[in-house]
């Protein structure tokens, strides 16, 4: 049902078009599929629930959101091991998605979104008419 981007002729991350120099992370997704959804979590720490976006257009399910330093006044970073930036993914979603009930939760860093799957479509029997 999802198919990952990456598999596709895409533009990476790093190419898109950014109004700032920022580094641009790929984030750890993982995707479960339960009987009646899809469930995306996406690893993007340092991002909360203002900084954070999803958009679906054309069956393009985009990720992204923006990680900011902490700003501590009084104090210089010494030594540090994480950085700010921010992160962009994307899914080619297929029709069995009800793509109108897609709901998304953003806490601690974890990105979750939950893909309801599209009601079946029923067989139709025809009935055939003689002349």
């Amino acid at each position: 049902m999802l198919e990952n981007k990456e598999f596709q002729e895409t533009q990476s991350p790093a190419d898109l078009e950014r109004p700032q120099n920022r580094k641009v992370y790929l984030p750890k997704v993982d995707i479960y599929e339960t009987k009646d959804a899809v469930i995306l979590i996406a690893d993007m720490p340092g991002v909360d629930d203002k900084s954070v976006n999803a958009v679906l257009e054309k069956n393009v399910l985009s990720l992204s959101g923006k990680a900011e330093l902490p700003a501590f006044s009084g104090y210089t970073i010494v030594y540090g091991e994480y950085d700010g930036g921010d992160y962009h993914r994307e899914f080619t979603i297929s029709d069995e998605i009800d793509k109108d009930n897609i709901g998304a939760t953003m806490k601690n860093g974890l990105f979750r979104l939950v893909l309801p799957k599209a009601q079946k479509v029923k067989a139709k029997k025809i009935t055939v008419q003689t002349e």
